[in-house]
């Protein structure tokens, strides 16, 4: 018997899979590929059925129409990590935000702020109505345990997943919809990413385990990598840059001390050449954000080497990353859980990685104070390597003077005099 027939008396239309939601429930939504963006804007079509219903979104793609104004008696919107999809949103108003380490993000689900109904992506499962968790396994797996109703969209377009995974029989209802993936591409880089990429490189030895994220910035790391030998991964998600330096014989996991010979992750980003990738592939383990993100777990792994964005750092080595003049831009994610467990590590790195200005050139990143109402995401005695385009410094075990002196020596030039100047004036140098 195949899981259609199994659970016949569990399959729904769209609009009638969404009939579940209940006045006064918070719904929770996976985040990236695993967003199941027809389903939720079904359920947006209930708002004139509905009130007071909580759509809850970590990295949140799709439009956030729960959150209009033309529906916010039926609908209010909860997020612990902005997007360029919701922060309009969230200044507005309509968007509570939720600070916390990723890490926390299971036992908050689990014991605080469970939600009433899970929706979510699989693959289909296999014949006796086992699901991989796809693409996404970080709160997932806490939410499918402990969510009161669960819809599950069975989309052939995810890939299969080996490290998470549960029965079908927890469906409430089950939608078959085959969708197609948005895909991520990890960002093009210039000349200024290309030489932090090489600055970091060069703090990356053989046999290193790294964890680095989708953007500009790693995919210069990645390139500058290939020379390495016996790299592995434990991260959070890695993306297509990943693959490449697999298939190049850089990456092989051989040498990690936690989870050796396995790629491991808490969720995915990219494009096909990942999912491909990643579809069956007993090396590759997709597990809970408190398995992958616990400092103590990450710190498992022998030279472990966390590398991070951040938009701005003072002279006292306060690292602004999730903020912009005070106000909430994205999140703090996994950076402060890897920050602190990559220095746990025996022979760990932590390295943030920023551009040296912003606004095209005209402010410094590096500044002799944060401004008032700043958000600090790493705490200056929590930070360790700090890397421009200009170079890269060890913070960690240096006095005030010692980070002032070393942060200047990495900032933009045309700024340097004066933040000499402003360091003095404040009697840091």
């Amino acid at each position: 018997m195949n899981w259609r027939e199994k659970y016949q008396d569990k399959l729904r239309s769209v609009e009638d899979a969404v009939k579940i939601v209940e006045s006064g429930d918070k719904v929770m939504i996976q985040q990236a590929h695993g967003e199941a963006k027809t389903i939720l804007r079904a359920l947006v079509d209930r708002a004139p059925e509905l009130r007071d219903v909580t759509i809850m979104s970590h990295l949140h793609w799709g439009p956030a129409d729960y959150a209009g104004p033309d529906v916010a008696d039926s609908f209010k919107g909860w997020s612990c990590f902005l997007s360029n999809s919701n922060r309009k949103e969230y200044e507005a108003g309509r968007i509570d935000f939720q600070p916390m380490f990723f890490y926390e993000m299971v036992d908050f689900y689990k014991e605080i702020n469970t939600p009433d109904v899970f929706i979510m992506q699989v693959p289909p499962p296999d014949e006796n109505g086992m699901c991989s968790y796809g693409l996404n396994a970080d709160y997932s797996v806490a939410c499918v345990e402990k969510c009161k109703k669960l819809i599950v969209q069975i989309n052939p377009a995810i890939p299969f997943t080996y490290g998470s995974a549960f029965s079908l029989s927890k469906a409430t209802v089950i939608v078959d919809l085959e969708e197609p993936l948005v895909e991520v591409p990890g960002g093009d880089f210039g000349e200024t990413e290309r030489k932090m990429g090489e600055y970091i490189a060069a703090l990356v030895n053989d046999g290193d385990t790294l964890q680095l994220g989708i953007g500009s910035v790693p995919n210069a790391v990645l390139a500058a990598l290939k020379d390495k030998k016996d790299l592995g991964i434990h991260t959070e998600l890695f993306s297509d840059g990943v693959v490449d330096l697999y298939n190049a014989g850089v990456i092989t996991n051989a040498k990690k001390t936690h989870h050796t010979g396995k790629f491991v992750s808490n969720f995915l980003m990219g494009t096909k050449k990942l999912f491909d990738f990643v579809d069956h592939n007993p090396d590759v383990l997709l597990i809970p954000v408190d398995q992958t993100n616990d400092p103590y777990l990450i710190s498992l792994n022998d030279n472990m080497v966390s590398i991070n964005a951040c938009l701005q750092v003072d002279l006292l080595g306060q690292v602004v990353s999730d903020s912009i003049n005070g106000k909430q831009y994205s999140g703090p994610g996994g950076q402060v859980d890897f920050v602190r467990g990559a220095k746990r590590s025996n022979g760990g790195k932590s390295i943030l990685v920023m551009k040296s200005t912003a606004k095209k050139g005209t402010i410094s990143s590096i500044v002799p104070q944060l401004p008032q109402g700043s958000i600090i995401t790493v705490s200056r005695n929590d930070v360790q390597y700090i890397c421009t385009e200009y170079g890269i410094v060890n913070l960690f075990g240096k006095t005030n003077r010692e980070r002032a002196q070393l942060l200047i020596s990495i900032a933009h030039p045309d700024f340097r005099e004066e933040l000499t100047q402003q360091a003095k004036s404040l009697g840091m140098l």
